[in-house]
């Protein structure tokens, strides 16, 4: 995040020799401020449980946990000794009439969200929430006009945006190494998805039959926070396979898997597969292809990150055809994580490949600030109104569609 080399241009990125200091700003249109000077806690309260439990609010400077709160009484316990508050309530409802909380992290189940953010924002809280944004292009707009209305903060707490390897695309992106990103990809597999299809008790969860386009996010986070493309167009398709897990879901949902072909504002395309099913290993990656170079995520087995660089040397194939032969070599992913891009209390690694301070820090920050968050309210329907799309077209086997802008106007 913002922690600056006092020396440096704060608004552009700078080279390091290993993990050094870093003034980094994360996407073509958003900059940090400077490190506040400020006395100012945030007071926040936590909504859910298990998620909710994996962050570091309690670690930052600026942030105080005011509260907490879930169902289950097991895990609200679990809330007030990771956070370390004595405060809790039996429902969102009740934690939203205290006056004391100032913002709410909502990490409750995806098809809450939009209820969630909505209610809590009418309650003149600020939002961090969990991702999807919403499930429905219906829930989109409601929820971009209940900010706009209220004025106040949302960002929605996506960790691919700040995965180590991603804050690298984005410092590549921003100096310009790629040349021109031609084409992108990206996929999430969650092979053995239906193990989390119902409780102990064997009642269906949330999860139940959820079309996997409908959490898309960990996806098309990673080429949207690198260059701010929008995804415009799309196609996509599903496999499914009849089983009777799938039968009886409350999105009459076929499909255990889908492939999404997305035609992004800058004519370019982007390929997404969300899999929840078959002979997968569970994966987030992205890659990024450009004129100039191009970095692919590891593969499987294969743990380095990879770097093409174009070279003006010509070799040839194994039958004897001439190419172009490029430069391909590894490249370690810098922990970003112990940088001053965090406050001292938050350098140390932490969930989704280090995200978890970053999303901590970036919401708390931008309040303390007053700016807007990186994956502000217009970003966050960016990521995820795109796979709503997408599985739209999957029920219609491929049809190529448009995907709505909620874009500032």
């Amino acid at each position: 995040m913002n922690r600056n080399n006092q020396s440096l241009n704060r608004r552009k990125f700078i080279s390091m020799a290993g993990i050094g200091t870093a003034a980094i700003a994360f996407s073509p249109s958003h900059t940090f401020g400077e490190i506040p000077n400020s006395d100012r806690k945030i007071r926040i309260g936590i909504i859910g449980g298990r998620f909710g439990a994996s962050f570091h609010f309690h670690e930052h400077p600026n942030c105080i946990v005011e509260a907490v709160s879930d169902l289950q009484a097991d895990r609200r316990e679990v809330l007030m000794k990771v956070y370390k508050c004595s405060k809790s309530y039996e429902s969102l409802d009740k934690l939203l009439l205290d006056r004391n909380v100032e913002a709410v992290f909502i990490a409750t189940p995806a098809p809450d969200h939009a209820r969630h953010v909505i209610a809590s924002l009418k309650a003149g809280k600020h939002v961090l929430c969990a991702v999807p944004a919403a499930m429905t292009l219906e829930e989109c707009a409601d929820i971009l006009n209940t900010v706009q209305r209220t004025g106040l903060t949302y960002m929605m707490a996506e960790t691919s945006t700040y995965q180590q390897g991603v804050i690298s695309a984005k410092k590549f992106y921003r100096e310009g190494k790629f040349g021109h990103i031609f084409s992108a990809a990206a996929e999430y597999n969650h092979p053995g998805l239906e193990t989390l299809f119902f409780d102990t008790d064997g009642k269906p969860t949330w999860r139940h039959g959820l079309p996997p386009m409908n959490y898309p996010t960990h996806c098309t986070a990673f080429l949207i926070a690198v260059t701010g493309e929008r995804l415009t167009h799309v196609s996509a398709l599903g496999w499914g396979d009849d089983s009777p897990l799938l039968k009886n879901n409350p999105y009459n949902n076929p499909f255990w898997n889908e492939t999404a072909f997305f035609k992004t504002n800058k004519g370019n395309p982007f390929r997404v597969e969300v899999n929840w099913k078959g002979a997968l290993q569970g994966i987030e990656r992205g890659e990024w292809r450009g004129d100039k170079m191009s970095f692919y995520y590891p593969q499987g087995e294969n743990k380095e990150y990879i770097l093409v660089k174009v070279a003006d040397k010509i070799g040839q194939d194994d039958a004897g055809f001439k190419r172009e032969e490029n430069i391909v070599e590894p490249y370690k992913v810098p922990s970003w994580w112990q940088t001053d891009m965090l406050p001292e209390p938050m350098r140390h690694n932490s969930g989704h490949s280090g995200s978890h301070t970053f999303i901590t820090h970036e919401f708390i920050d931008s309040l303390v600030n007053n700016r807007q968050p990186e994956v502000n309210i217009y970003e966050a329907l960016a990521y995820t109104a795109p796979g709503i799309v997408a599985h739209q077209s999957a029920l219609k086997d491929g049809e190529y569609m448009k995907i709505p802008s909620f874009d500032k106007k």
